[in-house]
């Protein structure tokens, strides 16, 4: 049984698997997303480097960035 995630605004192409590995971490917007590092992600279970493609596109769509990892101050994501 497939279950499908609409509590959210991310974008199309993103796996089952990648969206539900953010929004475990509460991120559930491209704003969101850009409070956050692509190294950050990465670590999130279910989470690669495809999805990291997807979101980079969305984000130069928007005119957003990921942070850069040394500017997050030592944050880390929420697993």
């Amino acid at each position: 049984m497939s279950q499908q995630y609409s509590d959210h605004q991310l974008p199309k192409g993103l796996s089952q698997p990648a969206i539900r590995a953010l929004l475990g971490a509460n991120i559930r917007t491209l704003e969101d997303v850009s409070r956050h590092s692509s190294k950050e992600l990465l670590q999130l279970h279910g989470f690669g480097p495809k999805g990291i493609r997807i979101l980079q596109q969305s984000l130069d769509e928007e005119g957003l960035n990921f942070v850069s990892s040394k500017s997050n101050n030592g944050k880390t994501v929420n697993k």
